[in-house]
């Protein structure tokens, strides 16, 4: 019976301890770069560390810097979806962009696209520079 109880009590650990990404808890959860509180839904984005902990951003360009600043290895490098806002998406998936005519919280003027095809139907696309996540990390930061 001891057995049994220890061996419940072992696999509530491990649930517990899985390592995740969080909820954003928009207009509350604070930038962990630049401290700004988090609204925008379209831009805001997340890392999570192999151990577990949680950081949330305001803009993906606040995560990039912060990354630069605190080298770490990361389970999950997350970054919102423009196109269906407060959706995470791992950032070797996404295709970014730099428009002038999409304003981002920071400034960057930079944004997450999921599916690529629906980035080159939007008419703000027009004059945006696509980045991959490796030329993106160069490109914001050499700025």
């Amino acid at each position: 019976m001891l057995r049994y109880k220890l061996l419940i009590c072992a696999l509530i650990l491990l649930i517990g301890c899985q390592v995740s990404p969080r909820k954003i808890e928009y207009g509350h959860d604070a930038c962990a770069f630049c401290k700004m509180t988090i609204i925008d839904q379209r831009h805001a984005a997340q890392l999570v560390t192999e151990k577990g902990r949680n950081y949330v951003f305001d803009a993906i360009e606040c995560m990039i810097r912060y990354q630069k600043e605190t080298p770490q290895t990361y389970r999950f490098q997350l970054v919102s979806d423009y196109l269906s806002p407060g959706t995470l998406i791992q950032v070797e998936e996404a295709t970014f962009m730099i428009s002038n005519d999409i304003p981002s919280p920071m400034g960057a003027f930079l944004s997450a696209f999921a599916d690529t095809d629906q980035l080159y139907g939007l008419p703000e696309a027009e004059d945006g520079k696509i980045y991959k996540w490796t030329e993106l990390k160069q490109a914001i930061v050499s700025k």
